[in-house]
């Protein structure tokens, strides 16, 4: 009797760990479409000279702590593409970034790449001009 019941729980648990992986595995791509932009992108750091005293709390108010790839958007993008949350793939950087922190209102067209504490990463970005890919939900008749 003990047996049947194991196996009858590793067996709702083998479902259930291959159910939600499946789930975490649908690619992106399926889910979004994903529009191209280009803006200007400068890089910033977690310390009290470039952003306040309390330099691991966005103006959001989320959390931040390095090795996260987050960006921070001037005021007009967060008006238009580029929402609080939304999905970003930068050019020249890999891996996709969160929109989850703003720019002070003189910034226009102007994303700031999260490079934690790393300060000469974040010299070495520089200022430039980047193309970027924001993700946008795709509607229901969209998805296949």
């Amino acid at each position: 009797m003990k047996t049947t019941g194991l196996k009858g729980i590793l067996m709702i648990l083998t479902m259930v760990i291959l159910g939600c992986k499946q789930e975490r595995e649908q690619p992106v791509k399926e889910l979004y479409v994903w529009k191209p932009l280009t803006v200007k992108a400068s890089a910033y750091n977690s310390v009290p000279e470039q952003t306040s005293p309390n330099p691991h709390i966005t103006a959001f108010g989320d959390s931040i702590h390095p090795g996260q790839q987050f960006i921070a958007v001037s005021r007009d993008l967060l008006k238009g593409e580029l929402k609080y949350n939304t999905l970003v793939k930068i050019e020249g950087l890999e891996g996709i970034y969160i929109v989850k922190d703003k720019m002070h209102s003189r910034w226009k067209n102007h994303i700031d790449v999260y490079m934690g504490l790393d300060i000469e990463a974040a010299k070495q970005w520089g200022r430039r001009t980047v193309d970027v890919l924001y993700a946008v939900e795709k509607e229901d008749s969209e998805q296949e």
